[in-house]
């Protein structure tokens, strides 16, 4: 199949559950309203992309460029971003459902999640210095040597971090989050 390049146009209630998307070069595309679900990005390149109001549940990522990719108001679940390609990796989220999504060593820096659900989501070895988690569910999230150094978690809420197999320097963390840094000491926090 040949690839295609396509630049500033608008893909609208679309469904590429029985056949993928043209495997080529997306850039400054919206898909809107479209579904993708157990779909392939396999070697697709997105730059500077934007998803609204799609399911992109299970969509397989190998591969895949992922550069100043926007998703706004997407389900999300079980993706594997630790499949994308490593190259220009740079994303923001916002209100999307991410539950069950691993990002297992992924560099991630200054990543944002705005009012995301990220419930069993992995982070293990995730490099997410200065990321931004703002008003997010991180429930049964898993962090294992995670660089969190910097992070804002201060609105976020139901996360568990252990502060020893993590690096937490200068996270933000609200009073309310305490809980989630001390859970390992079975301690009661009134």
């Amino acid at each position: 199949m040949e690839k295609v390049y396509k630049e500033g146009k608008i893909f609208e209630n679309e469904s590429y559950e029985k056949g993928p998307l043209q495997e080529g070069e997306y850039e400054k595309c919206r898909f809107v309203h479209s579904s993708f679900y157990n779909s392939s990005f396999t070697d697709i390149v997105f730059i500077d992309c934007e998803f609204e109001n799609c399911d992109l549940s299970m969509v397989k990522l190998n591969g895949a460029t992922l550069n100043g990719v926007k998703f706004v108001n997407c389900k999300m679940l079980g993706i594997h971003f630790e499949n994308s390609g490593d190259f220009g990796l740079s994303m923001t989220f916002e209100q999307c459902i991410l539950n069950h999504a691993s990002f297992f060593g992924k560099k991630l820096k200054k990543i944002n999640f705005t009012e995301c659900s990220l419930e069993e989501a992995d982070f293990t070895e995730c490099d997410l210095t200065s990321a931004g988690f703002f008003g997010c569910s991180l429930h049964r999230a898993v962090f294992n040597g995670t660089n969190l150094e910097k992070a804002d978690l201060s609105s976020s809420h139901s996360y568990s971090i252990d502060p020893e197999i993590n690096k937490i320097r200068k996270a933000k963390f609200s009073l309310n989050g305490l809980p989630g840094l001390l859970e390992k000491y079975n301690i009661i926090i009134e």
